[in-house]
């Protein structure tokens, strides 16, 4: 019979080392969250409750704060420039989607125009910021191109005073940088599909846009629900663009731009908090309402897999019976 084994020894055993480890990459990152993540949540879902500045006396007002950001213009009603960059976004995901189509086949120049397209999402927001200032700014970039097109200088607009279109010009922006990023995992997930399924398809007479509705869509429709999820979100967030280019005048400022406006110039830290709060609730609905609407459009590609994935693996065989009679011709 075995003697049991004290602790000491169990720790220098190499199946203690192994619990260490594990706890040690468990502790740690967690440990990392809670400090750096949820505590200082938990401190601004406390400040929420007061009417307080950074410096100074506190006083508990309860949800007044709540209340203020319904009632208050600037701070609700900047929500509403979100549905500028809601719409952004539909039209950054569909040329995503259409070029990671073209590209997830053999094309040539494929991998450079990749990587040009990608590369607006590795530069600093701030840098795209003032790169877009000068691009809209009145008789630069921008209207030098449409000049060169026939325009005239005093029949453009101000693109970023004129309120009509103003909001436009910062979507455009966010377009730019984000859809390379949406493409590459457009691209990533159709290059996951099984090729025989193309083959198959073809054989069997299918065009690129059945292909692309019947073989591609419901393939990837995991990653197209997440890149709509963040995109939407996303635009709930929007504060880069008009805060380097317009510092949030003329109509654009968006809810983080007053945020951070009532926080740190107003000194209404509670307010702020609250908003935030806000923010995160609406966030997280909005995120819940996305769900149940893919799961509600793909709702007949996962009761039909079974027998998508039948029809599939009977096309297959097709095709291979077809080149094995067509292999055998040819020898006869």
């Amino acid at each position: 019979m075995k003697n049991k084994r004290t602790f000491k020894e169990w720790i220098k055993s190499r199946d203690g080392q192994q619990v260490l480890v594990m706890l040690a990459f468990m502790v740690v990152p967690l440990l990392l969250l809670f400090v750096f993540t949820y505590l200082p949540f938990g401190k601004m879902f406390g400040f929420s409750f007061y009417n307080m500045k950074y410096v100074g006396e506190r006083k508990f007002i309860g949800l007044k704060n709540y209340i203020k950001v319904f009632q208050r213009d600037d701070c609700f009603g900047a929500l509403k420039l979100s549905l500028y960059y809601m719409l952004g976004s539909v039209v950054q995901l569909a040329i995503a989607l259409y070029l990671a189509t073209i590209l997830s086949f053999k094309v040539k120049g494929g991998a450079i125009f990749k990587g040009f397209m990608f590369f607006p999402f590795l530069i600093n927001g701030i840098a795209i910021g003032f790169i877009f200032k000068f691009f809209y700014t009145r008789g630069f970039v921008f209207d030098t191109v449409l000049q060169w097109c026939g325009f005239q200088l005093d029949n453009l607009p101000y693109w970023l005073k004129d309120q009509r279109i103003n909001n436009f010009s910062l979507v455009g922006t966010s377009v730019w940088r984000y859809f390379g990023q949406n493409m590459v995992l457009f691209i990533g997930a159709i290059m996951s599909v099984d090729s025989e399924l193309y083959e198959a398809a073809m054989l069997d007479g299918a065009n690129r846009f059945q292909q692309f509705k019947y073989i591609i869509m419901p393939s990837i429709k995991t990653i197209i629900t997440l890149n709509v999820i963040l995109s939407i979100t996303g635009s709930l967030s929007a504060f880069e663009p008009p805060f380097v280019i317009t510092d949030g005048a003329n109509g654009t400022g968006t809810y983080f731009i007053v945020m951070h406006q009532i926080a740190h110039t107003q000194q209404k830290v509670g307010l702020a908090s609250a908003m935030a709060i806000v923010l995160l609730v609406i966030i997280f609905i909005v995120t819940i309402l996305q769900k149940l609407f893919f799961k509600y459009v793909f709702r007949n590609a996962e009761d039909e897999d079974p027998r998508a994935s039948q029809k599939r693996e009977k096309a297959i065989a097709r095709s291979i019976k077809r080149q094995s009679r067509m292999a055998k011709a040819g020898g006869q």
